[in-house]
């Protein structure tokens, strides 16, 4: 049996509920662009998604993951409970959409690692609260909920809202960026945009230590405990606000993790991957800053792989690069 199963018997349960999609990859020397047909490029399909690759990344990391998703009755869906149930996640609440295809996202990844997106959602947007309703069990078991924005709001807020009221911890990467309702936000345990969608969603333009910490403390205002920015190639920033009895916000003490000093070869799941990683360390009760260490070693590998969920690290690889 896999390390990272005989690990996960150990821990708390982390519900991932989200997006699965089959990724098309093709490497070319430049991003094209509009009209453009770049050609000598290489090829790759490999399993995506955020949800998935969130869910894999805290599976091969040790993380008891339960994932809740929707795929279509084709050959992506078949291929995707396969290769959860050979990742260890329990698949349970893999649900069968026998009228939508399942996702399927095009990649573009440039020699420079960086990539642009397209995303036919299929089946994801059929995952809707009536599914969430079936999923009971799994949510009163978990203490970590995980979830992206590549599923309706409605079930992203809906999911939040029953375990806000359960007393987990509920974490949203708000990936694709979308407004979020301050009923949402109050509900959730920790954001973790990137830059773009920290600005996205503050107005503030993340640039530096200072407006980091405002961004932190416009969601600290909507009520969100804690605030994860990731930066890339600069590392995450990391800030939690005390509310206090009056209502007021104190002044946040927020840090900057920096990264890994690695070759970057694909950005593509990095986020994905840390996400995943920060919340297995929160299910095995790391503080914060080791959880931010230990997200951040786990996202330095996954960028010098190429793929989405094929660039996601172990747990041995992890603790043994943090060793260094």
């Amino acid at each position: 049996m896999d390390t990272h199963l005989l690990q996960g018997k150990t821990q708390e349960k982390i519900l991932v509920i989200g997006s699965t999609n089959t990724d098309m990859v093709v490497k070319t020397s430049h991003l094209p662009r509009p009209g453009e047909t770049v050609i000598g490029g290489s090829f790759l399909m490999n399993p995506g998604g955020k949800g998935a690759n969130q869910a894999v990344a805290a599976a091969r990391l040790g993380g008891n993951v339960v994932f809740v998703c929707k795929t279509g009755d084709d050959i992506f869906g078949r291929e995707s409970l396969k290769n959860f149930e050979k990742e260890g996640i329990d698949t349970t609440y893999v649900f069968k959409d026998s009228l939508h295809a399942s996702g399927v996202a095009l990649i573009t990844v440039d020699e420079n690692a960086e990539n642009c997106i397209a995303v036919a959602s299929g089946a994801n947007a059929s995952l809707l609260p009536f599914d969430i309703d079936k999923t009971a069990k799994a949510l009163e078991e978990a203490s970590v909920i995980l979830m992206q924005l590549e599923i309706p709001m409605e079930t992203v807020e809906y999911v939040a809202e029953k375990a806000f009221a359960m007393g987990k911890k509920v974490i949203l990467n708000p990936a694709p960026a979308q407004p979020l309702s301050d009923k949402l936000l109050g509900c959730l345990y920790m954001i973790i945009p990137n830059e773009t969608e920290a600005e996205m969603l503050t107005g503030i333009n993340v640039t530096d230590l200072a407006s980091m910490n405002a961004a932190e403390q416009c969601f600290a205002r909507k009520g969100v405990k804690n605030t994860v920015i990731t930066l890339g190639s600069k590392g995450s920033y990391a800030g939690s606000n005390i509310h206090a009895a009056s209502g007021q916000i104190t002044e946040p003490l927020g840090v900057i993790v920096p990264a890994n000093k690695v070759k970057a070869v694909d950005t593509t799941a990095a986020g994905d991957v840390y996400c995943g990683a920060l919340a297995v360390a929160l299910s095995e009760g790391k503080t914060l800053p080791e959880a931010l260490s230990f997200a951040t070693a786990a996202s330095g590998i996954a960028v010098t792989r190429m793929g989405a969920q094929a660039s996601a690290p172990s747990r041995e690889e992890v603790d043994k690069a943090m060793e260094k």
